[in-house]
């Protein structure tokens, strides 16, 4: 695991000007879901629907580029843990969601967890997109000839 103490902001976010050779590199990574994934188990269909969200939302996410066999068995292992804690009726045994928390973070399913790690997700530009609003303007006009 990265760094303790508080997550590092994203490069872009960054003010100042550090030298060359400083090894505070961060690995970039396209965002989105792989080129190819190896073949996957599905989601066992005992575990809680959380749980199978949470696995299959790993498939999809910017880090899996990183990803090998043991970290996708690692991730099954994870769902299980997060099934059985989601399924008792019981209260949350605190070292069983600090062991979950730990396994997730290895996995670096949350962004602070990648800043952490050094590792950064590429975000892709939101869309710009016309408001409602113009968009209504502009259909009326061109429905009465303007």
């Amino acid at each position: 695991m990265g760094a303790r103490g508080p997550i590092g902001k994203r490069s872009e976010e960054r003010m100042g000007h550090r030298s060359k050779d400083e090894k505070d590199s961060i690995t970039k990574a396209p965002s989105g879901p792989p080129l190819s994934l190896p073949d996957l188990p599905e989601a066992d269909p005992r575990w809680h629907d959380i749980a199978a969200d949470w696995y299959l939302s790993l498939r999809e996410s910017g880090q899996a580029v990183f990803y090998q066999p043991s970290d996708w068995a690692m991730a099954r292992y994870a769902a299980e843990l997060m099934s059985r804690l989601l399924s008792t009726d019981r209260a949350p045994n605190g070292q069983l969601v600090s062991a979950l928390d730990s396994v997730m973070a290895r996995l670096l399913t949350t962004e602070g967890d990648r800043r952490r790690a050094r590792i950064e997700l590429e975000r892709k530009p939101a869309a710009r997109q016309t408001p409602a609003g113009v968009t209504a303007i502009a259909d009326y006009r061109s429905s009465i000839g303007g």
